[in-house]
C-alpha cells in the first residue's frame, strides 16, 4: 500500500527562509504549496487568504514565514500608519492564515510562525518589530492550547542572510553580516538552510507545542 503523502503550505516560500523550508520538503514524499505576494496571495487580505485555503483543501503543515517591512526610529518619529501596515500583514495576516487553515489542517497538523530574537531583545528605536514578534510569541502559545490536537509553534530567528537585505549597498550588507557575526558567539550570522532546521525539527517532533524556538547565533545570551 502505497503510504499518503504529507501535504505542505509554505506562506512566504519564494525566497528567504521559506524557499530554504520548501526545498527541504519538496521531494516526491510531500506536496509543497508555496505562496507570497510573488505568486498572488495577500495575507493582510482576509478574502485572499480564505480563498487560497478554499482551493487547497485538506492538508497537513502551515509555515508562514511572510514578513514585512516595520519602521524603526524613536517612538516620536515612526510613522504610525506605516506601523499598522507592518502589524496587519506579519501579525494580523498570521492570525488569518491561522484562522482559515485551522479548518483543513488535519488533526495531527501543525503551524509554525516566525517571530524573531527582537521579541526579547531589547533593542532601542525597534519597538514595532519587537511589538509585532512579541504578540506573535504569545499568540502561539494561546493557539497551542486552543486549536489542539494540531501543534502550534514559532521560530525566532537572529539575523540571516536573505533578499530582505539586497537594497542595501553590497559593501555595506557584507559589513554589516561581518560585524554582526563577529559579536556572536557562534562566529556568524544565520543563513536560510540554518533557520529551515528549526522548522523541520518542530514539524517533525510530534512532542512539541505551544514552544518557541530560538535560531540566533547565541543574541540573546549577549
Amino acid at each position: 500500500m502505497n503510504q499518503e503523502k504529507s501535504s505542505y503550505v509554505i506562506i512566504g516560500g519564494t525566497s528567504g527562509i521559506g524557499k530554504a523550508i520548501a526545498s527541504h520538503f519538496d521531494n516526491n514524499d510531500n506536496i509543497v504549496h508555496i505562496a507570497s505576494r510573488q505568486t498572488g496571495l495577500d495575507i493582510s487580505d482576509e478574502k485572499s487568504i480564505y480563498r487560497y485555503f478554499q482551493s487547497i483543501g485538506p492538508f497537513d503543515h502551515l509555515v508562514i514565514t511572510a514578513g514585512s517591512y516595520a519602521p524603526t526610529g524613536k517612538l516620536i518619529d515612526v510613522n504610525i500608519e506605516q506601523a499598522k501596515q507592518a502589524f496587519d500583514t506579519k501579525f494580523w495576516g498570521a492570525i488569518q492564515a491561522a484562522k482559515h487553515a485551522a479548518s483543513y489542517l488535519k488533526p495531527k497538523g501543525t503551524i509554525t510562525f516566525t517571530t524573531g530574537m527582537l521579541s526579547r531583545k531589547v533593542v532601542a528605536n525597534t519597538y514595532v518589530k519587537t511589538t509585532i514578534n512579541a504578540a506573535l510569541e504569545s499568540m502561539t502559545k494561546v493557539l497551542a492550547k486552543e486549536l489542539a490536537p494540531i501543534r502550534v509553534n514559532a521560530v525566532s530567528p537572529g539575523l540571516t542572510m536573505t533578499e530582505a537585505y539586497q537594497n542595501m549597498n553590497e559593501s555595506d550588507r557584507l559589513s554589516m553580516y561581518q560585524n554582526a557575526g563577529s559579536s556572536l558567539p557562534v562566529g556568524k550570522v544565520g543563513e536560510p538552510k540554518d533557520i529551515a532546521m528549526a522548522y523541520v525539527m518542530i514539524i517533525e517532533n510530534p512532542y512539541m507545542t505551544g514552544a518557541i524556538v530560538d535560531v540566533d547565533g547565541g543574541a540573546l545570551i549577549q
